[in-house]
């Protein structure tokens, strides 16, 4: 060996022994989009699966409220995002329809699932001065027009809850027209203006307003009551005609993440939405829990599509 080659072979040594070891994910701040407005339910639950992310990541989470175009700006933003595991998303149930109801090409497999937390029914709210369900439905067929409602964008889950509720006692939609917000919190706050007459969202969104006294529920569209609310009726209750409508959250990601980043977010995820903290965080305020896993949670979105495609074709909002 030629004293060149011996000095080659040191100094390539010596590169390697001094060259910087690869950053081991996460290494800085990681952003996690809402795509709706701060004070409701997706903000909230968004919030605190941060909260004990930052914990089990060790790198800070900043919450970043994205709102616009109900939902579509900032479930835009999550998928457009660089698939790097520095930018996160709370995903909602309108995935599952902006294609259906043509408003957004956008759907479930434009993203990376990572686990879904929770799933909860949407529910129908009037002032506490308000009238009765029947009362209600017998206004709208009265004075078609007269009574507006609201609780999200156009198409979304809150607005199937309550075609739902019309097309299954055979009124038109169109007789008590949708008003589009940018969340419940923007619904309920136009309901207790009297801007509106009617609110659908879920239980745990309206719950503030309820405590205070501003808004009552009439009926949760679920299958059975709600351990949290026993005293409010099923549709098919108060009704006699059977309808249900789940709105769904959970935690994604820009399509196409590194296997390794994939994973340990994954596992990281499964640590948060399995704590005792968060499961007290989720109880108090009455959210419902449904984990599931990454391939658990393609394989709801999957079967969510599907079946919220079919309900919306049957009240007539698909296109």
């Amino acid at each position: 060996m030629t004293l060149f080659t011996k000095l080659a072979g040191a100094l390539a040594l010596s590169v390697l022994a001094i060259a910087p070891a690869a950053a081991q994910y996460p290494d800085r701040a990681i952003n996690l989009i809402v795509p709706w407005a701060a004070g409701g339910g997706t903000d909230a639950t968004g919030r605190i699966i941060a909260t004990l992310l930052e914990k089990e990541l060790g790198q800070p989470i900043n919450v970043i409220n994205r709102t616009g175009g109900g939902g579509i700006v900032g479930h835009t933003e999550i998928a457009y995002s660089p698939a790097d595991g520095y930018t996160l998303g709370v995903i909602t149930t309108e995935l599952s329809m902006y294609h259906w109801t043509g408003v957004s090409p956008l759907g479930y497999a434009d993203y990376e699932p990572l686990a879904l937390f929770n799933a909860d029914p949407e529910a129908v709210f009037v002032r506490t001065d308000g009238p009765d369900i029947d009362a209600l439905l017998a206004e709208i067929r009265a004075n078609p027009g007269a009574i507006k409602a609201s609780g999200a964008n156009l198409g979304g889950m809150a607005h199937l809850g309550w075609a739902g509720v019309l097309v299954t006692n055979d009124i038109d939609p169109n007789a008590a027209p949708w008003v589009p917000s940018e969340g419940a919190s923007a619904s309920l706050q136009l309901l207790a203006s009297g801007a509106i007459s009617v609110v659908t969202t879920t239980m745990p969104d309206a719950r503030p307003m309820v405590d205070a006294g501003e808004v009552k529920p009439l009926l949760v569209a679920a299958n059975e009551r709600l351990a949290a609310a026993p005293d409010v009726p099923t549709a098919e209750e108060a009704l006699g005609n059977k309808w249900a409508a789940y709105a769904w959250r959970g935690i994604g990601a820009p399509k196409g993440l590194p296997d390794d980043v994939r994973n340990r977010l994954t596992e990281a995820l499964d640590k948060v939405v399995n704590s005792a903290e968060f499961g007290e965080f989720m109880a108090q305020r009455n959210f419902g829990i449904d984990y599931r896993d990454a391939a658990g949670f393609e394989a709801f979105m999957k079967d969510a599509d599907e079946s919220i495609g079919q309900a919306l074709r049957a009240v007539g909002l698909a296109k």
